[in-house]
């Protein structure tokens, strides 16, 4: 940095607005500041626009701003120092990455809300029960313990257990597929996504310029490097090449290092040096170098855009209009283009501008990031899973248009741009994201407009982004999604899941990891809600119309139902394997609650089918002259017998038991043994089966309760026939 005239080398939390900073190849920018003095300078601004190019800055250029950490590509600049820390643009983006509060998932939010309407309706009907015993028997402590009894039954304790270890293990899933979760409740909200936004370097492409087109001025056809080329399109790729730099790193002068080495000619490079520079500069802009062999032979080089090459060479009419066609015909195609002229020049004295020399022109050069292999079966999937992709790039409008195209892209004919984008009204705006897939140039006020603007529309959004840029969009996102390995620590931070591999593919199993977790949470509170009634209304009913024995269960016939319905909910239901239709239907509406009226009126027919077989053992067992202990025991087994096949039949409310038993769960085997083995064990061992208050049943009495238990949980599978014959018909 240089202060008072003087270079020192200070820290960066040193610095000073109105402080000269000295930035050269290979540094990151310590602060913001307007440059003073360049050579051959360019930055890698990605950082902050996701434009995957270095750009070309100067003084004398409109854009002669440096950002703080952003990286010098090349050169080297002297700047003054305009704003440091949190007024930087990184700082602001910083700023408001605080600004934005994260949001409860509608999952979340709708079974916190059904949990505490069971607590409240616990907490009624334990006063309720408790007066009424209290009323029967005068007894304070037997009323608060048999009002306790029913409350415990009531209180689904099992349903936050269940979405709790549901959300673990899927993330721990997740992550042996290559996906860090970092907000387990994120795992969920992936199965519900509407909408997947993503940008285009690096995730739809592979970040990784490539030369693909050739044109060797006028005359001359357009050629992919793959085809036969003439010494001309050889000649061309030669000299873009020497106008490149010795060492590239910028990725088109890579690409044509690379292109030169496919050649395989005679490399002649180690025998020059570099004897005199024209740095990117000009309206248009272009570069020349200079160089000379031991024997005085030079190469005189030059590249930029066309209209400047075109400026500096000495073309008729007509050959002007045949490469103002072809450049037409190839940025339509949304290739990036550098024209490329060669001079000859003797002696020393060279002109002060590159502008002054007079070129021949050799042609034009187009280059493009290719998509990845696998993007399109990636779209495609998405697609199928009724899953909305935009793209939200800093990229131009005419490259990520050819790029979508190419890819089979819905929605690739029309875009947007960040500018245009701001001007829009909000209620615009909403209109427009809903109908644009592509957003160019986009800034991240820009991107977190869209964000804000499609979870208006009531879209459940996922978004991917790599760069600080990204921060503010990642973090409104109900989803978001960061880059493992070009992923800045800001997008990573501001972001729920990381893609350790970069590869969008990902995105895709983590959608159907979602739905598959989400329809098995389903399908175990469907569980909970259907084994509770009957457990709640054989507690009650007894009780409330005063039959022979009012208190049929106690608290430890509750806590040993609980411990049993505990694993089956949270072990069995979570490692259900993925139902094969899974992926080919919509998501979720956002209004959608997780208990539609549908899925309740099923479970509760199940529970009040279940406490009709419960209650129909209870009064047979009456009507034999059978004890208390017999009738407790009776009843407990046909509650067991439905909890078993009630397990068996809701691993599917639409393929039938046979077909759900080939499913691969080696948990429903282990499981249902354990309870098996308990149950067994309390019904024929004397201290258990005396600490429980139940009693030695003989054969008959055994068969009846497990038949019982089995047609009161069986009849569904007739539903689900019919369900499946409407589907047919329907299809």
């Amino acid at each position: 940095m240089i202060r008072n005239g003087n270079l020192e080398e200070i820290k960066s939390e040193d610095l000073v607005v109105g402080d000269s900073l000295l930035v050269e190849e290979g540094t990151s920018v310590a602060a913001d500041g307007i440059i003073v003095h360049s050579n051959d300078f360019s930055v890698n601004e990605s950082i902050l626009t996701g434009e995957s190019l270095s750009v070309f800055k100067a003084k004398e250029k409109e854009d002669n701003v440096i950002y703080k950490g952003t990286t010098v590509e090349s050169g080297l600049a002297i700047v003054t120092i305009t704003t440091i820390g949190n007024e930087t643009k990184l700082g602001e983006i910083g700023k408001s990455l605080e600004s934005i509060k994260e949001e409860k998932t509608p999952l979340e939010l709708q079974i916190n809300s059904f949990v505490k309407k069971l607590v409240y309706a616990g907490a009624i009907v334990f006063i309720v029960v408790w007066g009424i015993n209290y009323f029967h028997s005068f007894d304070l402590l037997d009323s608060l313990l048999k009002a306790l009894t029913l409350a415990m039954s009531i209180l689904p304790e099992e349903v936050p257990m269940a979405f709790s270890a549901f959300m673990a293990i899927g993330a721990w899933r997740l992550m042996k597929m290559g996906i860090v979760v970092k907000q387990m409740k994120t795992v969920e909200t992936l199965g519900s996504a509407t909408v997947i936004c993503t940008d285009k370097t690096g995730t739809i492409t592979e970040n990784k310029m490539s030369l693909a087109k050739l044109y060797a001025g006028p005359n001359h056809s357009i050629l992919s490097p793959d085809d036969d080329l003439t010494p001309k399109e050889k000649e061309l790729i030669t000299i873009a090449m020497w106008a490149s730099e010795p060492i590239p790193f910028d990725p088109m002068e890579v690409a044509l290092h690379d292109a030169y080495g496919n050649l395989k000619m005679d490399d002649e490079r180690p025998n020059f040096k570099m004897v005199h520079e024209y740095p990117f500069s000009g309206k248009p802009p272009m570069m020349t170098h200079l160089f000379e062999n031991e024997f005085g032979k030079r190469v005189i080089a030059a590249k930029g855009a066309p209209e400047a090459l075109m400026n500096v060479c000495h073309l008729t009419t007509i050959e002007k209009q045949q490469i103002e066609n072809a450049i037409l015909t190839i940025t339509s195609e949304g290739y990036r283009v550098l024209g490329v002229g060669e001079s000859f020049l003797e002696g020393n004295d060279f002109p002060k501008t590159q502008q002054e020399i007079t070129f021949e022109f050799k042609g034009i050069v187009a280059f493009y990031d290719p998509p990845k292999k696998n993007i399109n079966k990636v779209l495609e999937a998405f697609y199928q899973a009724g899953i909305a992709v935009k793209i939200i790039t800093g990229d131009n409008a005419a490259t990520t248009s050819a790029i979508a195209k190419q890819i089979n892209f819905r929605g690739y004919e029309k875009s947007l741009t960040g500018e245009e984008l701001m001007q829009l009204s909000e209620t615009a705006l909403k209109e427009k994201v809903a109908e644009t897939n592509i957003f160019t140039r986009m800034f991240p006020d820009a991107k977190l407009r869209i964000i804000n603007a499609l979870k208006a529309n009531h879209e459940i959004v996922a978004m991917t982004g790599d760069g600080v840029n990204d921060g503010p969009a990642l973090k409104a996102a109900h989803i978001g999604v960061a880059m493992g390995k070009k992923g800045t620590e800001i997008a990573k931070q501001a972001a729920s899941l990381i893609l350790v591999e970069d590869d969008l593919s990902k995105m895709v199993d983590a959608v159907a990891m979602g739905r598959k977790i989400y329809t098995n949470l389903k399908k175990a509170i469907q569980y909970i809600i259907s084994i509770h009634i009957p457990i709640i209304l054989t507690v009650f009913i007894p009780l409330a119309l005063g039959w022979i024995y009012p208190n049929i269960l106690s608290p430890v016939h509750i806590i040993f139902l609980e411990l049993v319905m505990g694993p089956t909910c949270s072990i069995i239901f979570e490692n259900e394997p993925m139902e094969k239709n899974t992926m080919s239907q919509k998501p979720r509406p956002f209004s959608s609650t997780f208990f539609n009226w549908k899925e309740l009126t099923t479970s509760t027919l199940q529970g009040l089918v279940i406490t009709a077989g419960t209650l129909f053992i209870y009064q047979c067992s009456v009507y034999q002259g059978l004890g208390e202990a017999h009738t407790r025991t009776m009843v407990f087994i046909v509650l067991i017998t439905a909890n078993v096949f009630l397990t068996l039949v809701n691993r599917s409310f639409y393929y039938s038991i046979f077909t759900t038993l080939r499913y691969k769960n080696n948990l429903i085997l282990l499981i249902i043994s354990i309870t098996v083995t308990l149950t067994a064990l309390l019904l024929f061992v004397s201290p258990l089966t005396a600490f429980f208050q139940f009693a030695q049943v003989d054969a008959f009495q055994l068969l009846i309760s497990i038949a019982t238990g089995f047609i009161a949980v069986i009849w569904y599978e007739f539903v689900k026939i019919n369900t499946r014959r409407k589907g047919e018909i329907s299809g």
